[in-house]
């Protein structure tokens, strides 16, 4: 087993940081998280105009910032300018983060300031190319065997297996379309190409985590880890089918959730 998957299980991903309580990937966040239980920060990636690879979900900064434009435009110091705290709201009317000083993060900081969180990195951008850059970081922060490496492009999940053949690996689109297709044909010839099948429960009306699922995943050697699911019912139902980790905004529920259902097995 990869050393990335052996804290006990199930896992507790907060997922973006606890985001549901604090902005989404930022270091606020993901203190958070850690602090309520979750073994695992999933997190998103992008390089700056610079070169510096930060945490942040989408190719621009306007959703989570007072700024606009594509974070591939801005230099590192500029980036550093905007608010990472100006929009988030738990409630819709209040802004309790805003002109806190909440930054967009480097993944060079978030590494050194959680030395032992395992960390689900998903790389968001293929042009200009940053997975090099992201691997060259993970070795010299001596953090490649706690790194889960992912991506939904397939070209760039190639890229990254080639770049880091040691790596715990996700599954990019095409990988997940393969296991269901391989589910559905009796999985004659399939070779999972990475560790983990992450994944939501359903997707267009079709059921993606089932007792069925989850059991050809196992038979294949794969961890079953399903985002992103925020309501404890739905997480009662998905560890009831033997799923490896949840991921979730509120990682606090997750983890009262988990430590229930061990309670009861």
């Amino acid at each position: 087993m990869h050393p990335y998957f052996s804290p006990p299980l199930p896992h507790v991903f907060g997922h973006r940081g606890a985001s549901g309580e604090a902005p989404e990937n930022t270091r606020e966040a993901f203190e958070l998280a850690l602090s309520q239980g979750a073994r695992f920060l999933e997190m998103d990636c992008h390089a700056t105009q610079d070169g510096e690879i930060v945490i942040l979900h989408d190719a621009d900064v306007d959703r989570v910032t007072p700024g606009s434009g594509a974070v591939k435009e801005y230099r590192f110091a500029q980036l550093q300018q905007l608010d990472a705290g100006f929009h988030f709201s738990p409630d819709g009317r209040s802004f309790p983060y805003r002109a806190r000083g909440v930054r967009i993060p480097r993944l060079a900081e978030i590494l050194e300031a959680f030395p032992t969180a395992h960390i689900n990195l998903e790389l968001k951008q293929a042009q200009p190319a940053i997975a090099e850059e992201v691997v060259r970081l993970l070795r010299r922060a001596g953090a490649t065997q706690r790194v889960l490496l992912a991506a939904e492009q397939d070209a760039l999940m190639a890229v990254i297996r080639e770049l880091d053949p040691g790596a715990a690996i996700g599954f990019s689109r095409g990988d997940i379309l393969a296991f269901f297709q391989g589910l559905d044909e009796g999985f004659e010839g399939y070779r999972a190409r990475g560790h983990a099948l992450q994944i939501p429960p359903s997707f267009m009306e079709r059921p993606l985590v089932s007792a069925e699922s989850v059991r050809a995943a196992h038979r294949q050697g794969l961890f079953v880890h399903v985002w992103t699911v925020n309501e404890p019912q739905e997480m009662r139902r998905l560890l009831a089918l033997d799923v490896d980790g949840i991921m979730s905004d509120f990682p606090a529920r997750a983890a009262e959730v988990v430590r229930a259902h061990a309670a009861v097995r």
